[in-house]
């Protein structure tokens, strides 16, 4: 039976991708994609941030300071691209973007306990994905996260539109996207990071998550900024709490 996820309708309403171009993509090849990461490697013997960028960005958005300051942390980075964003093949389709984390966590060739996960917006889907596929890793970053996977595709989609009940949807979301299941699989130290002011992703869901963290956990709420501002009004902060995380991993 086709995955339910990979419903277009899922595609279209709840993920906005663009197209962009740079040179030297970091291929990965998953199943009927190939896609366009970008790795920025320091030294070979450091840690590695996977990063999976938010919902309407794309890798080329993050190359530039992101990558300089993660590099000035002493950690290599990954900026992980999804299907049919930037320049990757492949349509949007949830269940296959799942799928697609594995192999592109492979393919650095890394040994786990050297990476580091971080999820913004919609991306913590996927990092979630990673940290209970990869429950060794040394740390995960939560960053306007997803909590209830649900709650967010409900408001977009209604389950008569998928042919199914409500039912059904939950049986298949809590099957594919229990992130509570995930994280509570997951060994490695937490941060989350969110603003007391998103309005698209409600600070609910950060709390919800750091209370769910098994390991060694921290969260910080910041006053400043909305969803797609809060890096950029809490920059000093922010990237202190990043860094302050990495160094004692």
């Amino acid at each position: 039976m086709d995955n339910l996820l990979d419903h277009p309708l899922i595609g279209q309403r709840y993920f906005f991708p663009r197209k962009g171009f740079f040179a030297d993509p970091f291929w990965v090849d998953v199943d009927g994609a190939r896609l366009a990461c970008s790795y920025h490697e320091i030294n070979p013997g450091a840690k590695t941030i996977v990063h999976f960028h938010g919902n309407g960005e794309i890798v080329d958005d993050w190359r530039g300071d992101f990558v300089t300051l993660i590099n000035q942390m002493g950690c290599n980075c990954l900026l992980a691209e999804m299907r049919g964003y930037g320049q990757s093949s492949g349509q949007v389709q949830l269940g296959k973007m799942i799928s697609d984390v594995v192999p592109t966590i492979e393919a650095l060739k890394r040994k786990a306990q050297d990476l580091i996960f971080f999820g913004r917006s919609v991306g913590s889907i996927f990092a979630l994905e990673a940290a209970a596929r990869f429950p060794n890793a040394a740390g995960l970053v939560l960053e306007s996260a997803v909590a209830d996977v649900l709650e967010r595709l409900l408001l977009r989609v209604h389950p008569d539109e998928l042919n199914v009940d409500l039912s059904t949807l939950r049986k298949v979301v809590g099957q594919q996207l229990n992130h509570q299941q995930k994280i509570a699989l997951f060994k490695g130290d937490v941060l989350v990071l969110h603003t007391v002011n998103d309005g698209l992703i409600d600070v609910s869901h950060g709390k919800r998550l750091y209370d769910w963290a098994p390991a060694r956990k921290t969260i910080k709420l910041f006053d400043q900024g909305d969803h797609n501002s809060i890096m950029m009004r809490n920059a000093r902060e922010y990237f202190a709490c990043l860094e302050n995380f990495i160094r004692n991993l």
